[in-house]
């Protein structure tokens, strides 16, 4: 394909699968449980947090993820008092566990009480055309507070050369508003512009046999490979482009 064709070929992919029928089958489902703003972002920050393996996994372990924090994530975070921690017991998904879980909570509370929210953390240290070093700052402040140093793996940095796919898929959700009832556009802090490709084995895949990607693994330097190609077709909201990539590879076997 010509790079006018590959364009116009990604675009209609865009087109099919960014959908409110995608949610049906996809982890965003969770936060689209709420309406508060912060009940939103938490849930939605959480459930990106356990995003990966089986997808009907990860649905259902963000959705006793949920159910531990009452339905309420917002009210639970702000409030909890550590015995209330002691009845989160027996939570695992893959490596993140109940300790884990713990410390997310904790860690959550703090952002809010002390750093005025996620959004704000975020919004703070991004660059005009990057959320990469926001991420990196992110984590620093993340785990500020004390914690058990297994922990740390569950939030990727992007500067230490990861993809960090769960967190960029996070704030896809998060900043993106194309009215399409997907992406739910929340946090006018930050523009599509400056958010990078959730990159995983899928996307990749795909984006390796269009010519997108040539680089082999799926790490930071891959990452901006495919976030300049895809920033050449849309400048304004490369990361649409992830529904055609992810649709292709999970949906169509490309």
């Amino acid at each position: 394909m010509t790079k006018t064709e590959l364009k116009e070929f990604l675009d209609d992919k865009v087109i099919q699968y960014n959908t409110p029928s995608f949610i049906e089958s996809d982890p965003i489902q969770i936060p689209h449980q709420f309406l508060l703003k912060e009940d939103i972002e938490i849930s939605a920050f959480l459930t990106a947090t356990i995003a990966w393996g089986n997808r009907k996994s990860i649905i259902k372990n963000a959705s006793t993820m949920m159910d531990l924090l009452g339905n309420s994530p917002y009210d639970f975070v702000l409030n909890h008092k550590l015995h209330h921690l002691d009845n989160i017991e027996h939570f695992v998904h893959r490596t993140f566990n109940t300790s884990d879980f713990k410390y997310f909570i904790t860690a959550l509370k703090h952002i809010y009480k002390n750093h005025g929210g996620l959004e704000n953390v975020f919004s703070k240290n991004a660059t005009s055309n990057s959320t990469q070093e926001s991420i990196h700052k992110f984590k620093k402040i993340f785990f500020e507070i004390p914690h058990a140093q297994r922990t740390q793996k569950h939030i990727s940095d992007p500067l230490n050369g990861s993809a960090a796919k769960r967190i960029n898929m996070f704030l896809r959700w998060m900043v993106r508003n194309d009215k399409t009832g997907v992406d739910f556009g929340i946090w006018n802090s930050l523009s599509p512009a400056q958010l990078s490709c959730p990159l995983d084995v899928h996307s990749g895949n795909v984006a390796r046999k269009l010519g997108l990607l040539t680089k082999k693994q799926n790490d930071a330097k891959a990452l901006t490979e495919l976030d300049e190609n895809l920033r050449k077709m849309d400048k304004l909201d490369p990361v649409k482009y992830d529904f055609a990539l992810f649709g292709l590879g999970v949906f169509e076997k490309f």
